[in-house]
């Protein structure tokens, strides 16, 4: 599994890529359903499923993302993978940060903060240790403000 996570860390900036992921990304939305949150982007990289609540719709939107741990919490990116656009989950965070974390089949409430300043380029930092094809998104998306997440735990 190193091996195909070395690869897909060296292939991750790539263009074609990105919308090769972007289209598989209802596919691993069923894979996280179906296994409960335990295989999510079939384990490659360290993945969980957010679960929003969509700020025109009022109803859950699930997706699932990369993470990296920070402490107790989680930290996500809104890359949507360097599209000039923010990913609609990012902007229901936005609306409403309260959402659920499910992780090897845990689901956590949580609340999510965005990220600014100093805090922003620690947690990039970690970010893109873990995958550092966003900074190729970045590129791509015109060198558009990518939103940084830290989703805390919460008691409900």
């Amino acid at each position: 599994m190193a091996g195909i996570r070395s690869l897909a860390r060296r292939l991750g900036g790539a263009a074609w890529f990105a919308n090769t992921g972007r289209i598989l990304v209802p596919a691993d939305r069923l894979v996280g359903r179906l296994t409960g949150g335990r295989v999510v982007a079939l384990g490659i990289v360290p993945s969980l499923l957010l679960t929003t609540t969509g700020r025109r719709s009022g109803q859950p939107r699930t997706q699932p993302l990369l993470f990296v741990r920070d402490g107790d919490g989680w930290v996500v990116t809104g890359s949507n993978w360097g599209q000039t656009h923010q990913p609609a989950w990012a902007l229901n965070l936005l609306a409403n940060p309260r959402a659920t974390v499910t992780v090897k089949g845990r689901q956590v409430p949580v609340e999510a903060h965005l990220a600014t300043g100093a805090e922003r380029d620690r947690l990039w930092q970690l970010v893109t240790t873990e995958w550092p094809p966003y900074e190729a998104y970045v590129k791509r998306a015109g060198g558009r403000d990518i939103h940084v997440f830290r989703l805390t735990p919460t008691k409900s």
